[in-house]
């Protein structure tokens, strides 16, 4: 967020904290893209910030709700206060439970998979109307068309990637797999190591799609502990996360830092695995 709109949000997130009862006397800045997440003290509650206009607050919200009910691996939303959204100053503001981090190493892929097979299990089971996968490929596509939202990216690079949404997105959803609700995108950053132990996060990117769009986003030694995928499907699955994740990199609008830095890099991984395909 730029500074101003950043001193903004986190005076309504303090101010809707405070006004809940949960003392809020310190921010301190987790993280800042296009959403903004802060840890708020004494209180200890963790505050996720977005724009009005920019949200899914109420669907993430509805999802994690159903999901902690059922005893699946999420973080869940601070339960000293009730589970809603909260608008003030032109933010949409959410709280969640705190969760102090462990083990720095990382999670070992089995734990990984384990986790994910029982987020993919509670996710059967609940009733919210998702989005296609296909749709987060569309919108992709449309960035990549419209020149003035990506004036940065060369030509062959966008012909490249438009080729590869294109192809891929069409093939993958011609294969007939088996679908279901899905995370979205359970790379290792949504994925916290806790004392509770590995807890999901970041559910307001919740598809429907096959098992293997998922497991596309997480390291490729956790495939290998979670049974019954589509070699073949989750291949291509990988090469079209990579296309979208990249296209997004090249949005004039992107907040990541070194956006264009990681844009290079996955462009030339994508090279190599439509090499390889």
């Amino acid at each position: 967020m730029e500074a101003s709109e950043l001193k903004r949000a986190v005076a309504a997130a303090r101010s809707i904290a405070s006004s809940l009862g949960l003392a809020a006397d310190e921010a301190i800045v987790l993280q800042d893209s296009n959403k903004l997440t802060l840890r708020l003290l004494p209180a200890d509650t963790l505050a996720r910030v977005a724009p009005v206009a920019q949200q899914v607050a109420r669907f993430e919200v509805d999802v994690a709700r159903r999901l902690a009910a059922s005893g699946s691996p999420v973080a869940a939303l601070d339960p000293r206060v009730e589970p809603r959204i909260h608008e003030r100053d032109g933010f949409v503001v959410t709280l969640w439970s705190y969760y102090e981090p462990v083990a720095p190493a990382g999670i070992p892929p089995d734990e990984f998979a384990k986790a994910l097979r029982r987020l993919h299990a509670g996710l059967r089971a609940v009733d919210v109307p998702m989005p296609h996968f296909t749709e987060r490929v569309e919108q992709a596509r449309a960035l990549l068309a419209d020149r003035d939202r990506t004036p940065a990216l060369p030509g062959a690079d966008r012909e490249l990637l438009a080729g590869t949404l294109r192809d891929l997105g069409r093939s993958i959803a011609a294969r007939g797999a088996p679908e279901q609700p899905l995370h979205g995108e359970p790379h290792p950053g949504n994925l916290l190591a806790t004392a509770e132990g590995p807890l999901f996060i970041d559910l307001e990117t919740c598809c429907l799609g096959p098992v293997e769009f998922d497991l596309a986003h997480a390291p490729e030694a956790v495939a290998g502990h979670y049974p019954g995928l589509d070699e073949g499907l989750l291949r291509d699955c990988r090469s079209l996360m990579l296309a979208i994740i990249t296209t997004w990199r090249w949005d004039r609008d992107d907040q990541l830092p070194d956006g264009h830095r990681l844009g290079r890099e996955w462009l030339a991984q994508l090279r190599t695995a439509l090499a390889h395909g």
